[in-house]
C-alpha cells in the first residue's frame, strides 16, 4: 500500500515549503521511504526536497502536463516508495484561471484523489482560524476532495497551539496535526525564488516543529499501487547523443525531461559551460536549460565551451535553448549593475537583467507542446530575427539554422513527437 498526501497553503508565503521540508526531515528520522513531488512548474522547491530525501522530486501540473501524465508520473515514481508527499503551489485554490481549476493544488487533489494538509500562517490569529478553515473545507467539499488536517506556521507558543487545537475540535473542523514555532529558521531567497540548497546549509527544522504523531497518519490515504500497463512504443530518439548543459548557470531541469530523453532511446551526456567544458564527442543535439547565467557571467564570458557550441550550430545540428540557456547564445549579458559580459554571440541580441519580473505564465505552442515562462530579464536588439515558436501569448523566440532559443521552459512529454522533432 502507498500512503499519499498533498501539503498546501492558504496563500503564497504562508510557509508550505518550510513545513514540507520539516515533514520530510521528520519522516526521514522515522526511516520512511518518501517520494516527493511539487505541484506547478517550479524548479527550486524540488531541489530542496532532494537535498533531504536524496532522490529527484517530480513536478505534477495539471495545466502544463495534463491530468493523465500527472497520474502516470505519481504512480511511476512512487512505485517503490512507502509514501508520496506532494507540495502544493501558491494558495490551495490558485491556478491558471478561476477557483481550483487547472494548474491549482485543488485540481491536483481532486484528480489524484489525495487528502490535503492545510498550512496556515497563524501569527496573531486565534478565533479567526475557524471561519478561514471552515471556508476552505466547504469549498474543498464542493470540488470533491478532503482537507484532512491543519498545520499552523509561526505559532507563538505551546499555549497558542493549544488554543488553536481546541478551537478546531470545538467547531468540528479538521484537527491540528502540528505546528511550527515562530522563531524557526527561514529559507534564503533571491529574485527567482529560493536559493539552491547547494549554496547554503539546509536548516534543521525539527527542534522547532511539533507533530501529533497519533493523528498525523490520518492525513495520508492508503491506496493500492497501480501497475503501469506495458504498451508497444518505438523510441523516438534511438541512437541520438544529446548534450545537456548542467551547472549552476543551467540548472532548471525537470527530472522528468531527463527521464523522457533516456526512455526515448537517447544517450544523455552532461557538460558545464561555467566550467568551460567542450561539448561531448559525437553530440547530435544540444539542450541549454535555464538557470542563473547572470550570477556566473564572468566565468561564462571567458568560457571555452562556446567554440564547440558554435561548431555544432554551424553544422546545422539541433539546439534547444531555454530562458537562461538562450541568454548564453546572445551577444552580451548585462547584469543588474549594468556591466556587460560577452556571451557566445550566435545571435545579435543582448540579454538585460531587470529588477522586476518581466513575464510569467503557461505557454502553449500551436503544435500542442506546453511549457512555462518566468524571467527577470529582457531581450534587446532582436528585431528582424526569425521567430521559432507559434504562440498566442508569450515569447515566440528566435531561430538561426536549427537553433530554437526563447524564454519558455518546455515539458517534453506534453508532446513527444514535437520535442523529438526539435531534437532530430
Amino acid at each position: 500500500m502507498l500512503k499519499k498526501a498533498l501539503v498546501v497553503g492558504t496563500h503564497s508565503g504562508c510557509g508550505k515549503t518550510t513545513i514540507m521540508l520539516a515533514l520530510l526531515q521528520y519522516l526521514k528520522l522515522k526511516q520512511l521511504d518518501v517520494q516527493t513531488f511539487k505541484a506547478g512548474p517550479d524548479y527550486l522547491d524540488p531541489f530542496w526536497h532532494q537535498a533531504i530525501t536524496g532522490k529527484p522530486s517530480y513536478n505534477l501540473d495539471t495545466k502544463m502536463m495534463g491530468v493523465e501524465i500527472c497520474k502516470r508520473q505519481l504512480n511511476k515514481q512512487s512505485k517503490n516508495a512507502q509514501m508520496a508527499l506532494i507540495e502544493g503551489v501558491m494558495g490551495l485554490f490558485d491556478g491558471h484561471v478561476g477557483v481550483g481549476e487547472a494548474g491549482s493544488s485543488a485540481h491536483l487533489a481532486t484528480v489524484l484523489e489525495v487528502p490535503v494538509i492545510l498550512i496556515v500562517d497563524v501569527k496573531g490569529m486565534a478565533g479567526s482560524l475557524i471561519p478561514l478553515v471552515s471556508g476552505f473545507c466547504d469549498y474543498a467539499d464542493k470540488l470533491g476532495f478532503t482537507i484532512a488536517g491543519v498545520i499552523g506556521n509561526r505559532v507563538g507558543s505551546e499555549r497558542h497551539a493549544g488554543i488553536l487545537r481546541d478551537l478546531l475540535k470545538e467547531n468540528e473542523l479538521p484537527p491540528l496535526f502540528g505546528w511550527m514555532e515562530k522563531n524557526a529558521p527561514e529559507l534564503p531567497e533571491r529574485h527567482l525564488g529560493l536559493k539552491r540548497p547547494e549554496e547554503t546549509d539546509v536548516p534543521d527544522f525539527l527542534p522547532f516543529f511539533h507533530l501529533d504523531d497519533s493523528i498525523l497518519s490520518d492525513a495520508f490515504i492508503s491506496s493500492t499501487r497501480q501497475e503501469s500497463v506495458a504498451t508497444k512504443h518505438t523510441p523516438l530518439l534511438t541512437g541520438k547523443t544529446i548534450a545537456v548543459a548542467k551547472d549552476p548557470a543551467c540548472c532548471f531541469i525537470y527530472s522528468a525531461n531527463i527521464n523522457w530523453l533516456k526512455e526515448e532511446g537517447a544517450e544523455v551526456r552532461f557538460f558545464s559551460p561555467v566550467g568551460g567544458e567542450p561539448l561531448p564527442e559525437n553530440t547530435d543535439a544540444l539542450w541549454l536549460p535555464g538557470g542563473y547565467p547572470e550570477l556566473y557571467a564572468e566565468a561564462l564570458s571567458k568560457s571555452p565551451s562556446w567554440t564547440s557550441i558554435r561548431k555544432l550550430i554551424e553544422a546545422g545540428k539541433p539546439v534547444l535553448a531555454e530562458c537562461g540557456g538562450a541568454m548564453l547564445l546572445g551577444k552580451e549579458l548585462v547584469d543588474l549593475e549594468g556591466k556587460r559580459w560577452p556571451m557566445a554571440g550566435i545571435f545579435p541580441y543582448v540579454s538585460v537583467m531587470e529588477k522586476r519580473l518581466v513575464s510569467l505564465g503557461y505557454r502553449d505552442e500551436d503544435s500542442g507542446i506546453r511549457g512555462h515562462e518566468f524571467h527577470h530579464s529582457s531581450r534587446e536588439n532582436d528585431e528582424g530575427l526569425e521567430p521559432c515558436f507559434n504562440l498566442n501569448r508569450g515569447d515566440k523566440g528566435v531561430r538561426y539554422k536549427n537553433v530554437r532559443a526563447s524564454y519558455v521552459h518546455w515539458y517534453f512529454s506534453s508532446a513527444p513527437e514535437v520535442m523529438a522533432g526539435w531534437l532530430s
